[in-house]
């Protein structure tokens, strides 16, 4: 079975989800998923509906022009996407030294978990090519200092469209990307971090966080802006901890959530499920 997955937002309207359904309908498609969510405070409708193409009677160029004429008349012409089950998108994954998220993005990707295709692996630093070429996938270090983060930048912009990457993972990269380079990707890169209640940032979270006695260690994967650590949330766990727990233990936790949060925020962005709305997600 071959399926279309169209994403639409827009001023909420009567007859948006009639008019679509009833295309489909006329169309010899099948419905398989709908889902949809009005926010009512902006009064925005948000619709995610996966249906059947194998039998459809329109090619995919017809079935996208009548959409986006329907999407003239409810106004989401400008907010509408439309994936395919048989296009698999194409992710890079951003590496440093720490390698527990990287080996288990590639263990998942082996075992046909996620539905994308990974050509690529940058990093700024050597010591992980070796698992890269485990996986037949390529491995490209483009080093980063202070000095050189423009073109640094540009080199990694030219890997990315060489490599036709629709999506990035920030799997545990330790560089702080530039504004220029966030806006060239909006809401088409992930990044993975440690959270704390309560929080602690800088060096040695989890020094304080024994000190402080706290009982909760979790993670939060979300989309990369401009406010460090504090994009739009996809996915987000914890796990408890007790006086006993040492530092290394708190880290090797640390790890394991880190790892289930990330790959959950992956599979959600890999089934087109995530709209950003003014700085949160809304996942259906």
């Amino acid at each position: 079975m071959v399926s279309a997955t169209l994403k639409i937002h827009c001023t909420d309207k009567k007859g948006i989800i009639s008019s679509i359904s009833s295309f489909i309908y006329r169309n010899n498609g099948n419905i398989i998923t709908l889902d949809e969510f009005v926010d009512h405070p902006s009064n925005t409708f948000f619709m995610r509906l996966e249906w059947d193409i194998s039998a459809f009677t329109l090619s995919r160029e017809q079935m996208e022009s009548e959409i986006a004429t329907m999407g003239q008349e409810y106004n989401y012409a400008d907010n509408c996407q439309i994936f395919y089950s048989d296009r698999k998108p194409r992710l890079a994954i951003f590496v440093s030294k720490y390698d527990h998220c990287l080996w288990d993005i590639l263990l998942r990707y082996k075992a046909g978990e996620l539905k994308c295709d990974i050509p690529l692996i940058i990093s700024n630093h050597p010591d992980l090519k070796q698992i890269a070429d485990l996986f037949g996938i390529d491995y490209k270090v483009v080093k980063v200092n202070p000095e050189n983060k423009l073109e640094a930048e540009n080199e990694q912009t030219l890997l990315i469209f060489k490599y036709n990457i629709d999506f990035m993972i920030l799997a545990r990269y330790m560089q702080v990307l530039s504004p220029e380079f966030v806006a060239r990707f909006e809401n088409r890169i992930i990044n993975i971090h440690h959270s704390f209640l309560p929080a602690f940032e800088g060096a040695r979270p989890y020094h304080q966080a024994i000190e402080r006695g706290v009982k909760l260690v979790g993670a939060t994967a979300h989309f990369v802006n401009n406010n460090l650590d504090k994009g739009p949330i996809i996915s987000q766990s914890t796990m408890p901890i007790s006086h006993e727990d040492s530092v290394e233990d708190l880290m090797v936790k640390g790890r394991d959530i880190e790892k289930l949060v990330l790959s959950q925020a992956m599979k959600i962005f890999l089934d087109h499920r995530i709209f950003v709305h003014n700085n949160r997600t809304i996942i259906l």
